[in-house]
């Protein structure tokens, strides 16, 4: 089993940043593709990013392209995402999940379904 906890979300302005973290506990994220997804109000979960799990490989939805970036720290046990540019679009609540998966089709990390473990969420809201 693996826990995650994610961290980082707030209040900000268009065009600022924010820095998400996931903190995972119980087993070490370096066997796991680790994935963000969000959801806003009324919508269904979208993928986000990911990253493999096995040469760091990443993957990212059109939409946060360019703006986010994902990476992982093994060591830390922690997946991050920094947002740069953000815009009341991005606004939603964020959840980082982790798949015991591998492979190098951006279909298979944008699917919310081969995630096992997910986080309770953390909320991003941009203002306008």
């Amino acid at each position: 089993q693996v826990q995650l906890v994610e961290s980082g979300g707030g209040l900000v302005q268009a065009g600022g940043s924010l820095r998400l973290s996931c903190a995972a506990s119980g087993r070490t994220i370096s066997s796991y593709a680790m994935g963000w997804f969000r959801q806003a109000p009324g919508k269904e979960r979208e993928f986000v990013a990911a990253i493999s799990r096995s040469d760091g490989s990443t993957y990212y939805a059109d939409s946060v392209k360019g703006r986010f970036t994902i990476s992982r720290d093994n060591a830390e046990n922690t997946v991050y995402l920094p947002m740069n540019s953000l815009k009341p679009e991005d606004t939603a609540i964020y959840y980082c999940a982790a798949g015991p998966f591998s492979g190098s089709l951006y279909s298979f990390y944008e699917s919310p379904n081969r995630y096992a473990y997910w986080g309770q969420g953390t909320q991003v809201t941009v203002s306008s």
